[in-house]
């Protein structure tokens, strides 16, 4: 009789289908996130740390990026908010920075019916003003967070506008394979150009992101302009 259970037990597991156990997956898109970043010179002083942020609400997701530093006598203290439908096209939009001695506070809302974008701005007296925007028209956050949804795909986000205060021309290009020191070993990352181009201004920066299922941000390259001319590179690498 236990012969026969056991040769019974042993044929329902062999015709049974073998289920591999799949890890779980972590950070955007698949969990909220909340990624810390050290802010460096080139010289690997550290000036100061940024925060990057993204979590659910419904079928929106709430994006942020603080960053708090500067060098001596020019500080940074920025705040961006963003908030985006699962096509990551925008809805709302907001800054609030500091550069020295200049400083802004702007809010964007999208209007997708009558496809125009107000912007407010909130110091130096206000002001508001109307533009059109395309039917999706993805902010700053959103971009970033779409351009990893896509990198996960095995895609590139196309060129499209960016809303940031008004409408920027955005090119996205994937440069190859780059490695780095992280985490005290090499790691390969994918390597991405953007340029952006405004009404009046053009920035180039970098993005190496993580050959993880997330294509985690593991370090930027970008450009700060101190004054009327004055640039400083600096980079964000993430900590962990």
């Amino acid at each position: 009789m236990k012969k026969n259970v056991l040769y019974a037990a042993v044929a329902i597991l062999a015709g049974s289908p073998c289920f591999a156990i799949e890890p779980q997956l972590t950070g955007f898109p698949f969990t909220n996130e909340d990624l810390t970043y050290r802010i460096n010179l080139p010289t690997g002083q550290q000036i100061g740390n940024g925060h990057l942020r993204a979590s659910r609400s419904g079928r929106d997701w709430n994006f942020e990026l603080a960053i708090d530093g500067g060098i001596p006598g020019y500080a940074v203290n920025d705040v961006y908010k963003g908030v985006s439908n699962a096509d990551f096209c925008s809805s709302e939009f907001s800054k609030n920075v500091t550069h020295g001695s200049r400083k802004g506070i702007e809010n964007d809302t999208v209007d997708r019916a009558s496809a125009t974008a107000s912007r407010k701005t909130v110091l130096n007296g206000g002001g508001k003003s109307e533009f059109p925007v395309p039917d999706c028209a993805r902010d700053a956050l959103g971009l970033l967070f779409y351009a990893r949804r896509e990198l996960g795909q095995g895609r590139v986000a196309p060129s499209q506008q960016m809303l940031f205060g008004s409408l920027y021309f955005t090119q996205i290009t994937y440069t190859g394979p780059e490695t780095i020191q992280f985490g005290g070993k090499a790691t390969v990352t994918d390597r991405v150009v953007v340029n952006v181009k405004g009404p009046a201004s053009s920035r180039q920066f970098e993005i190496l992101f993580a050959r993880d299922a997330a294509r985690t941000p593991l370090l930027f390259r970008v450009p700060l302009l101190q004054g009327a001319s004055q640039i400083t590179k600096f980079t964000m690498e993430l900590v962990r």
